[in-house]
C-alpha cells in the first residue's frame, strides 16, 4: 500500500524517499551519485516576553503561532532592550517573528513610533507586507514603498504609514535625498529591520553599509537612535558582518531552536546521451550528458504528476522559462490541461503577474514553479514538498537557502541538486564531502573601500553638509575621501563643514546596473509584456531572438536601445536562439610595474569590451544548429583597473610546462588567484573578473589578468598588486595543499567560469606560480617602476578580437575554449617582465580566452528598481 496523504490544497504528501525512488526508477542507469539524510529536529518553545501586548499574542495565535521558539524570544528581548541584534538561523526558522515581535509591540505601545523594513528584493518586501497586514493590528498601517508604488499613494505613505517596507535602492534614491519630506517618519523611527542581510556583500554590500550610515546620520539630526534588527541566513561570523554593515556593535543569535522536518538531499547527474556516431571509440570521445535544463524540466513534470508541490531553481531567466515550458509540454502530453499547473517566475514580469504567481503557489493553484533565485530569499512558501536545484548555485549558503524552501512544519522534504555538464558540478556530485558538513561562507564587504566611500560621502553632503563629527560615523578613510572630493571640486570646504557644489545630486548606483530596463512590447497590440535589464538586453531581446514569457513564444522584430524598447510578435518557431559574443581585454595604460626578468607584474587601466555579434538558431527537438546570423549591436565597454602578470615561454618550458599545457596552467592559476584574493582585499569573488591567455597581443607573452568588475575600479586590483607576493604565495599553497588529484572547487575550479572550467591543469598551475614567486620581490611595492620611464603612457586602443563566443542567455552553454593565434611580434625571449602595454595594428591577434568575467551588476536576479 502506498504511503501517500493529501493536504487541504489537494497536493500529495508522498515521503521524500518514496518520491526519490520513483524518480530514479525512470532511468535505466541510476543518476543519483549520493543521498544525504539531514535528520529532523524538535523545536524548543519559549514563553512570550512579558512586554508582549495581549492583542498581539492573539493576532499571532490566529496565524497559528502559539509561542515563540527560544531563538526568536532571545533576539526579540535583545532588540526590545535597545541592543542591535542579528538573528542568523536556517531557512524557515521564523526569523520574521524575531523582529516583528519587538517592532509591533513598540508600535502598539507608542502610537507615534515608526518602523522601517529593508529587503533586497521586491518579492520579499511584498511577502512581509502581506504577513504584517494579515495580523490586522489597528494603527500600524503597513505599506510598501518601492518603484512599483503609484505616485498617488506615496504622499499618504510618508504621512500616515508607521511600518514602511522598502529596499536599499529606494532608501538611497528616494527617502534620504528627500529626507525633509520624511522628517515626521524619521524623527519617530524606533527600529530599522534589515532582512536577508547576508545578501549585502561585496561592492553592493559596501554601498548599502554607507546608505545605512546616512540613515543613521539623518535620524541623529532629530535626536533618534533606532535599533537595528538584522535577519540573515546561516553564515560565517554574522556578528562581524552585521557590524560592518551597520557600523554598530551587534549581538548575534545563531542557535536555531525551530523544529525542522528531515530532508532527503540527492545529488543527481544527468545520463549520457546516446552516441551520435556508430563508431564506439568515436562515441566515447564525444559523449555528452543530457542538459541539466531538460533533466530538471522532466523531474519537475514527474513531481507534478505525483501531485507533489515542487519549486525548481534555475540560474538564468531564460533557463527558468525553458524549464517551465518543457515541463508544461510534457504534462499536457500526459494529461491534457495539467501543464496549466506549472509556471515560471523571474524578474522582468509585471508587478501584477508576480503577485498572482505568488498567490497561486501559496494557494495550491500551481503545483510546480521554475524560478530564478528571486525566490531564494525569505518569501514564505510554506507548503512545498520538493526543491530541484538546476546547477550549482555558486555558494553553500545559496545551496542551503534554496534547499530550505521545501518542507512544511515538521514534515519531510526532498532536495535534488541536478549537475550541469561542467567539471565543477561534476566534481561536486561525486564529492559530497565538499557540500555536506562544511561551514557556509562568510559575508564579505568593505565600507572603507575608497571607490565606494567617496561617492557615498558625496551623497551624504548633498543631503546635508558634512561635519567633522560625520566623518567618524563613516569610519576609516572618510577624511581622505572628503579631501579628494574637495580637490576634485565636488565639495567646497567652509568653516561649518563640507558642502556639495552641484545643483544635481550625485549619480550613484548601488548595484552597478548597466543601463535602464528595456521594455518588451507586443507590436500588434502595444501591450507591455515585461522588462529586461539593460545588461541582458543584447543577449535576450536582440533582433530575431526568441523571447519566452510564461510559456508563450515571441520573436523580436526590433530592439531600440535609445528608447529602451523591444518590439515582439507572437510566434511558435521550432527553433531557439543563442546569442554569441566576443570579448576582448586591452591595456589602456600602466600605472606601475615590476620588472623581474622573465616575470612582469603590472597595475593599470584596461578596457574589457564585449559585443554580441551573432546568434545561432537551433532545432528545439535535436539541438541541431540551423544557421548563424549576424547582428549589428554596439559594443559595451568596461574601463576598470587590473593587475596582471606575464611569464616568458622560455621560463615556463624550463619549469616543465609544455606549450600545449600553458592555457590550462594559466587558467587554473587565474581561478585560484581570484579565489584567494579576498584574503588580501576585502572583496567578494563576484566583484572580480579574470582572463588568461597563452599569448596576449598587448604583452606578447603568456598573461593572467585579474580586474575589478566595476567601472573605474574598486580597489581590489590595487590591493592585489601591493601584496602580490603574499597573494600568489597563498594561491600556490592552496593548490598544493588541496588533496584532490586534478583540481576541484577548493583550488582551481570556479563557479562562474565562462569556459566551463576547461582547460585546467592543476600541477602546471603550481609550476607557473613557482616561476612567478621565484622572480618576484617579496612585495611588489619594493621596486615600483614609473611606466613613463619606458616611453610614456601606453596608447589606449582596443586589442585584437578576443573571441569568446558564449551563451550568456543559455544557462547550459559555455564559452569556446582557448583561442590560438600566432604573435604579431616575437616576445622577448628572456624578459616578459619588460613587456609594455601596446597594440599592434597589423597581423593576426592572439586570441585570449574569456574566463571569469565579472558580473555587470550585483543583484539578486537583477530585480529592476524603478
Amino acid at each position: 500500500m502506498q504511503d501517500v496523504t493529501t493536504d487541504h490544497l489537494g497536493s500529495a504528501r508522498r515521503p521524500p524517499a518514496e518520491l526519490l525512488r520513483r524518480l530514479r526508477a525512470r532511468h535505466a542507469a541510476d543518476p543519483v551519485t549520493h543521498v544525504e539524510r539531514v535528520p529532523a529536529r524538535a523545536g524548543e518553545p519559549a514563553p512570550w516576553p512579558d512586554w508582549t501586548p495581549d492583542h498581539l499574542r492573539a493576532a499571532f495565535a490566529r496565524r497559528g503561532v502559539v509561542a515563540p521558539w527560544r531563538h526568536q524570544a532571545e533576539a526579540a528581548e535583545l532588540a526590545y532592550a535597545g541592543k542591535h541584534v542579528v538573528v542568523a538561523t536556517g531557512t524557515a526558522s521564523g526569523k520574521s517573528l524575531a523582529y516583528q515581535l519587538p517592532a509591533l509591540s513598540t508600535l502598539l505601545a507608542d502610537p507615534r513610533a515608526t518602523v522601517l523594513y529593508l529587503a533586497p528584493t521586491k518579492a520579499l518586501a511584498a511577502d512581509q507586507l502581506r504577513a504584517v497586514a494579515g495580523l490586522e493590528l489597528e494603527g500600524v498601517r503597513p505599506a510598501g514603498y518601492d518603484g512599483d508604488t503609484p505616485r498617488t499613494e506615496r504622499e499618504w505613505i510618508r504621512r500616515h504609514s508607521r511600518f514602511v517596507l522598502t529596499n536599499p535602492d529606494m532608501l538611497h534614491h528616494g527617502i534620504l535625498p528627500g529626507h525633509a519630506h520624511w522628517s515626521g517618519f524619521l524623527r519617530r523611527l524606533a527600529y530599522v529591520v534589515v532582512d536577508e542581510c547576508h545578501t549585502y556583500r561585496g561592492v553592493f554590500g559596501s554601498h548599502v553599509a554607507h546608505v545605512l550610515r546616512r540613515l543613521r546620520r539623518q535620524c541623529a539630526r532629530f535626536g533618534r537612535t533606532p535599533v537595528f534588527v538584522l535577519a540573515s541566513a546561516t553564515s560565517g561570523d554574522p556578528a562581524t558582518a552585521a557590524g560592518r554593515l551597520t557600523g554598530l556593535p551587534v549581538t548575534a543569535v545563531t542557535e536555531d531552536t525551530s523544529p525542522r522536518g528531515g530532508v532527503t538531499f540527492a545529488l543527481w547527474e544527468p545520463p549520457l546521451l546516446p552516441p551520435a556516431s556508430a563508431d564506439p571509440e568515436l562515441a566515447d570521445l564525444v559523449s555528452v550528458r543530457r542538459s541539466a535544463l531538460r533533466e530538471t524540466a522532466d523531474l519537475l513534470a514527474d513531481s507534478v504528476v505525483e501531485g507533489v508541490r515542487t519549486l525548481a531553481f534555475v540560474r538564468s531567466r531564460r533557463g527558468a522559462e525553458v524549464v517551465a515550458a518543457n515541463a508544461r509540454r510534457a504534462l499536457d502530453e500526459a494529461v491534457p490541461g495539467l501543464g496549466d499547473r506549472v509556471a515560471a517566475y523571474r524578474a522582468g514580469y509585471l508587478r501584477e503577474e508576480r503577485r498572482e504567481l505568488e498567490r497561486a503557489l501559496l494557494h495550491g493553484d500551481l503545483l510546480g514553479l521554475a524560478s530564478t533565485n528571486a525566490l531564494e530569499l525569505g518569501v514564505d512558501l510554506v507548503g512545498l514538498d520538493a526543491v530541484l536545484i538546476c546547477g550549482w548555485p555558486g555558494t553553500r549558503a545559496s545551496l542551503w537557502q534554496q534547499a530550505g524552501r521545501a518542507g512544511r512544519s515538521g514534515d519531510e522534504a526532498l532536495a535534488v541538486l541536478v549537475a550541469r555538464d561542467d567539471p565543477l558540478d561534476t566534481y561536486l556530485v561525486h564529492h559530497p564531502e565538499a557540500l555536506f558538513g562544511r561551514p557556509v561562507e562568510a559575508t564579505v564587504l568593505d565600507p572603507a573601500n575608497p571607490y565606494v566611500l567617496a561617492p557615498q560621502l558625496a551623497c551624504a553632503a548633498y543631503e546635508s553638509p558634512l561635519t567633522p563629527a560625520d566623518l567618524e560615523l563613516f569610519g576609516e578613510g572618510a577624511k581622505e575621501a572628503v579631501d579628494s572630493l574637495v580637490e576634485a571640486g565636488a565639495l567646497r570646504q567652509r568653516p561649518t563643514g563640507w558642502y556639495w557644489r552641484d545643483r544635481q545630486r550625485p549619480e550613484v548606483d548601488l548595484r552597478g546596473s548597466d543601463g535602464a530596463p528595456v521594455c518588451v512590447v507586443e507590436a500588434s497590440t502595444g501591450r507591455l509584456l515585461g522588462t529586461v535589464d539593460g545588461g541582458s538586453a543584447h543577449f535576450l531581446v536582440h533582433p530575431g531572438a526568441v523571447y519566452l514569457h510564461q510559456g508563450v513564444s515571441y520573436v523580436v522584430d526590433s530592439l531600440d536601445l535609445a528608447d529602451g524598447c523591444a518590439l515582439v510578435r507572437a510566434e511558435e518557431p521550432d527553433w531557439s536562439t543563442h546569442a554569441r559574443d566576443v570579448t576582448s581585454l586591452s591595456v589602456v595604460s600602466v600605472r606601475s610595474y615590476v620588472d623581474a626578468g622573465p616575470v612582469g607584474l603590472f597595475l593599470g587601466e584596461v578596457d574589457v569590451t564585449s559585443q554580441v555579434v551573432s546568434y545561432q538558431r537551433r532545432r528545439i527537438a535535436t539541438g541541431e544548429v540551423i544557421d548563424t546570423r549576424p547582428l549589428d549591436l554596439p559594443a559595451r565597454e568596461l574601463r576598470t583597473v587590473a593587475v596582471w602578470f606575464t611569464v616568458s615561454p622560455q621560463s615556463l618550458a624550463l619549469a616543465g610546462v609544455e606549450a600545449a599545457d600553458i592555457p590550462g596552467a594559466l587558467h587554473a592559476a587565474e581561478h585560484a588567484g581570484i579565489g584567494l584574493l579576498p584574503l588580501m582585499a576585502t572583496c567578494d569573488r563576484w566583484d572580480i573578473g579574470g582572463l588568461s591567455t597563452a599569448l596576449h597581443p598587448d604583452t606578447e607573452a603568456p598573461t593572467v589578468f585579474v580586474y575589478d568588475g566595476h567601472p573605474g575600479g574598486a580597489g581590489f586590483a590595487e590591493r592585489a598588486y601591493g601584496t602580490a607576493s603574499a597573494w600568489l604565495r597563498a594561491t600556490r599553497d592552496a593548490i598544493v595543499e588541496c588533496g584532490c588529484e586534478s583540481g576541484c572547487p577548493s583550488c582551481v575550479q570556479s563557479p562562474k567560469c565562462g569556459n566551463g572550467n576547461n582547460p585546467l591543469s592543476k600541477p602546471d598551475a603550481v609550476k607557473v606560480l613557482d616561476v612567478v614567486l621565484t622572480h618576484l620581490p617579496t612585495t611588489s611595492s619594493d621596486t615600483p617602476t614609473d611606466p613613463d620611464g619606458v616611453g610614456g603612457p601606453a596608447d589606449a586602443a582596443v586589442a585584437g578580437e578576443a573571441t569568446a563566443p558564449g551563451g550568456a542567455a543559455d544557462a547550459d552553454s559555455t564559452a569556446d575554449p582557448v583561442g590560438t593565434g600566432r604573435p604579431v611580434g616575437a616576445a622577448d625571449p628572456g624578459g616578459a617582465g619588460r613587456a609594455t602595454a601596446r597594440t599592434r595594428g597589423r597581423g593576426r591577434q592572439g586570441l585570449p580566452r574569456q574566463d571569469e568575467r565579472a558580473p555587470e551588476r550585483s543583484t539578486v536576479d537583477g530585480l529592476p528598481i524603478d
